[in-house]
């Protein structure tokens, strides 16, 4: 194995990170480090997250910066405020012995006019978010015209979170001759396309196959009803007393509510999600950093830029849309040379995905068993007697209270003694895992699901009471599986069905793309032959018309209605498979059904 010592790094380099304990150079490095030195020439790396890409870009570009040059040599751009900051603070300790080198964050949810004056005074190093960086050059408050490099780091997270064309932007302002450096764990198209229309035949990196999933993670999934997704959430967390993870939902709203009922069922947790304010994110980010809190429910936008190097567990909730998300879920953990566990909770109809995700990974995942009460219960119990002994004890603070203490004990057993201890601390965990049920489910022909036991009573939701079921099931991106529409979304009409190669799946790719935003909750989807419809959150109407006013499929220009508007607009006429639109209680056979929004929604088939 090399070593930093041989990668013909300055002393001063080499003497700061010596100092930060770093002394064999990830793959990662080795291979980008020395290629960087030595080439000025642009390059692409594909490496999974937590793997040191910012040593691997950071070391070689403060080696080629110009002391005596006082304008910006390097622009650094990252997908969110959290990742600018430590990438500038890492960069800042390499630099320790470099005092003339100025490195200075821009980005959003802090003063810009505090970032304004610290690039007046001068930057070798600009580390920026997109949506910062294209603010200050519109108030022409900076100068990129010259640099000598761009580094564009998480640029799949970046290109995920809907930053094209504020990196278009901003790579236009550049200049020709720079090196432009993109570092990444996936490489999708869009990405493809920055490499095709900024670069310059970029060498390039990979470490581990292409869009695959570090070796230190093992990723298991649990196969449970939808209905019973939280349930087996907490006996994942019970069965893993010291438990130190990120829970992965869809929807923002998804996130506070299963936050919320951590927290009311006594369990360590709290939220990450974007009605949060900057001061309220800094202050869970640090409680969970200094292990106040042991999981974090968090989307997969809030969470971009968390760097926690010892994360125990990734639990996905519900699986991503896309299989780059479950990468970089899952490559929060297992990182620095330390495993870790991905757990996925999924329904029987998700079974499809989980293939999927493994053929990309190129990783075979473990099926397991949710735990029973009886086998909780022990892990429990056994981790409550380990933490007592092992507690260290302060003799001096607790001697002014052993003396009453011995006489309350009076003639008790040692063996009396860890029996009244054991009732006292775990009566209220062993109450509520009695005649715990099986959530476990498996999937039999026909694809009927068989439950494991059947269930008499319910489980509690709180430690010692019953837990009110969530009505319906999560659809695809957290919405429900409503039998009643409930008036919390709006139907939308689109002018795709299946004739043009569209499906569930694919909508939901096209509403995620379109309005660029991963947060509104859907609902119900119907793809119908020449058309479908789409059930959304009903606060996010306007955003989703705007969003698809222009929009366009292939060659085809797309038309996004309200359903309601449009059945009122719309003379009665034939509908596909039947009736007329205008014809809401239409009498077949004797049986009324009732055509609900103008008639555009077929009514659904009892099963016999």
């Amino acid at each position: 194995m090399i070593r930093f010592d041989e990668l013909k790094l300055s002393e001063s380099v080499l003497a700061a990170i010596s100092e930060m304990g770093y002394v064999e150079p990830s793959p990662v490095q080795e291979q980008t480090i020395p290629f960087l030195l030595e080439n000025d020439s642009d390059i692409i790396a594909l490496a999974q997250t937590g793997t040191g890409k910012t040593a691997a870009f950071g070391l070689p570009a403060i080696e080629k910066t110009n002391l005596n040059n006082k304008n910006i040599q390097t622009l650094i751009l990252s997908p969110t405020r959290e990742l600018g900051m430590q990438i500038a603070g890492e960069l800042e300790k390499f630099c320790k012995n470099l005092p003339k080198i100025r490195i200075v964050a821009v980005y959003g949810g802090a003063p810009i006019e505090k970032q304004i004056s610290e690039l007046n005074r001068g930057a070798h190093f600009v580390v920026a978010t997109p949506g910062r960086m294209v603010d200050l050059i519109k108030r022409n408050r900076i100068d990129i015209s010259a640099i000598d490099r761009v580094v564009l780091d998480e640029a799949d997270e970046m290109l995920n979170m809907g930053f094209r064309d504020d990196l278009d932007f901003i790579l236009s302002k550049t200049p020709e001759s720079k090196c432009t450096w993109l570092f990444s764990a996936t490489m999708p198209r869009e990405a493809e396309m920055i490499a095709k229309n900024y670069m310059k035949d970029p060498h390039k990196i990979t470490v581990g196959a292409k869009n695959a999933g570090t070796d230190n993670v093992h990723h298991v999934y649990y196969q449970v009803q939808a209905r019973d997704r939280y349930l087996a959430l907490k006996r994942v967390a019970d069965i893993n007393p010291d438990i130190y993870g990120i829970i992965f939902c869809r929807t923002r709203q998804e996130t506070k509510d299963i936050a919320e009922k951590l927290i009311k069922d006594g369990y360590n947790a709290d939220a990450l999600h974007g009605d949060l304010s900057q001061a309220q994110r800094d202050m869970v980010m640090r409680r969970f950093r200094i292990k106040n809190l042991q999981m974090l429910v968090a989307t997969d936008v809030a969470a971009r830029g968390i760097d926690v190097t010892d994360l125990t567990h990734v639990i996905n909730y519900n699986l991503p849309d896309d299989v780059e998300n479950y990468t970089h879920r899952s490559g929060r953990t297992g990182r620095a040379g330390k495993t870790g566990v991905s757990i996925s909770i999924i329904h029987s109809r998700e079974n499809g995905k989980i293939r999927q995700i493994e053929r990309t990974l190129q990783k075979k995942f473990e099926c397991a068993k949710i735990p029973g009460g009886k086998e909780i219960c022990e892990v429990q119990l056994y981790h409550l007697i380990d933490k007592m002994t092992s507690t260290e004890v302060n003799q001096e603070q607790i001697e002014p209270f052993m003396e009453r203490v011995m006489e309350k004990i009076g003639d008790l057993s040692k063996e009396e003694i860890v029996k009244r201890f054991v009732s006292a601390e775990f009566s209220r965990f062993l109450d509520y895992y009695k005649n715990a049920p099986d959530l476990n489910i498996s999937v039999r022909e026909g694809g009927r699901e068989d439950r494991g036991e059947r269930r008499d009573r319910g489980e509690r939701g709180e430690r010692g009471e019953r837990t009110r079921r969530d009505r319906g099931e999560r659809s695809e991106r957290g919405g429900f599986e409503r039998r009643e529409y409930n008036g919390n979304f709006t139907r939308f009409f689109v002018s795709l069905g299946e004739k043009d190669g569209v499906n569930k799946r694919d909508l939901i790719g096209i509403i995620n793309q379109t309005t660029k935003n991963r947060d509104i909750a859907l609902g119900k989807i119907d793809v119908m032959r020449n058309f479908s419809f789409f059930e959304a959150d009903k606060a996010a109407t306007k955003e989703i018309l705007k969003s698809f006013q222009d929009a366009s499929h292939g060659d085809r220009k797309l038309t996004v209605e309200v359903a309601e508007d449009r059945a009122k607009s719309s003379a009665p006429r034939r509908r596909e498979g039947g009736a007329p639109s205008g014809d809401r209680n239409r009498d077949f056979g004797g049986k009324r059904k009732d055509f609900r929004d103008g008639g555009l929604n077929r009514p659904r088939r009892r099963n016999k």
